[in-house]
Order: C-alpha cells, then structure tokens, then sequence
C-alpha cells in the first residue's frame, strides 16, 4: 500500500471510529436521559380544541366525572400509608386514562434514599412539575418494585421510595405537597409481568390526575 493510499485508509479508518462512538453515545442518551421536555409532553392533557355548534362523539359523564373529582380532593395531603387497599386500586384504576410517564429513578440498596446517579432524572421531574404547563395540578407519585422479596416488605419500601421522591421536589422545588399524592404498590403491578424480576419493574410512575383538559386557543 502506497504513502497516500496508506494515510487516506486511516483517515477513513478515524473518521468511521469516530462517528460509531458518536453513534453509541447518541444512543445511550436517549435510552437514558429524560428531558425536561419529555415529561412535560407525557403529562401535559390533552388539548381539547375549541368548536363550535354540536359536539361530535362521546361525552365525559358529569357525575362521574364530579365523583372523581371529589375522590381526588379526598386524596391529597394525606400520608402515603394511610391509603386504604380499596383507594389505591381507585388510584389505579383513574391513572389508566391520565397522562403518565414511567422513571427508572434507581435507589440505593435496601433504602428509600435517591441514588446519586438517578438525582439528575429526579431534577428534570422537579423542573418539568414547576412548568406553568402543568404547575398546581395534582399529580400521583407511584413507587413500585420488582419481584424480589415478600409482598409486605415490597409495599412498605415502594410506599418509603414515593415519600422519598415527593420530599425532594417539595424542599428543591417548592412544589405544594398537596399536590403530589403518594402511594406504594410493591410487586403488585409490574410492568413487566412475564419477567417479574426486571429491572423495568423498579420504577416511579407519575400521573396527571386533573380531570380536565385545557381548550386551545
């Protein structure tokens, strides 16, 4: 192989070395890293626009739609243990059809405590719930965890992790605790139910629980 032909094969050979490490990196960000952003799109309502004469499709019944309004107002500003079963199924089952996102906020062993690696992620939480877009509303902060261990340990851990998240955006953020209801469900709910064990499972889910969407402008 010739000088030049030599020096030209290890340009290319640079410049493909560099664009997969760039390749790789783009990829571990966007599976990693959540924008502020991200967040206030996944839980921002839906944007119901403004029309007029008759309504086209179904309507959101008004009792019922007033009786959840009012199980909401009943949830708020209590303490995550004093979530009877029955609620947190009711929690559950409102959450279905809200706007929500899933965090893999990870926690040091055994303890409530945020790890120092999942602080950033917890952070861009506190940011994007002091979005003017989503600021005042109630929201329902769910711990869960994986498979392992006995139901009982499970529930009170997932119950101490909520609690932990909620502390954190209450005393960096200054947002009203009565706005952010806790509950734990443990194991109970996986994300993933044919691999209980999955690293999925562990994670904090939060919920828009406003019963309205804005109209558009």
């Amino acid at each position: 192989m010739s000088h030049i032909s030599r020096r030209n094969f290890n340009a290319i050979r640079s410049i493909m070395t560099v664009g997969a490490v760039l390749s790789m990196t783009g990829m571990a960000l966007a599976a990693d890293d959540v924008t502020e952003d991200q967040i206030v799109k996944a839980l921002a309502p839906a944007k119901k626009p403004l029309t007029r004469g008759l309504s086209v499709g179904p309507q959101a019944d008004p009792a019922a739609t007033a009786a959840e309004g009012k199980f909401v107002q009943t949830i708020r500003n209590r303490t995550t243990r004093s979530l009877s079963v029955s609620e947190r199924e009711e929690i559950a089952t409102l959450a279905k059809d809200k706007p929500n996102i899933d965090l893999e906020i990870t926690f040091d062993y055994n303890s409530a405590d945020i790890s120092a690696k999942s602080l950033s992620a917890v952070q861009t939480l506190g940011k994007a719930l002091s979005n003017p877009d989503l600021r005042a509303r109630p929201f329902v902060v769910a711990g869960h965890t994986d498979g392992a261990g006995g139901e009982g340990y499970n529930q009170e851990l997932s119950e101490r992790r909520a609690d932990s998240i909620k502390r954190y955006l209450t005393e960096k953020f200054g947002i009203a605790g009565t706005d952010l209801v806790t509950v734990g469900y443990g194991k109970s709910k996986p994300k993933d139910a044919n691999n209980p064990m999955d690293a999925a499972n562990r994670r904090v889910q939060v919920v828009n629980m406003a019963n309205k969407a804005t109209a558009s402008k």
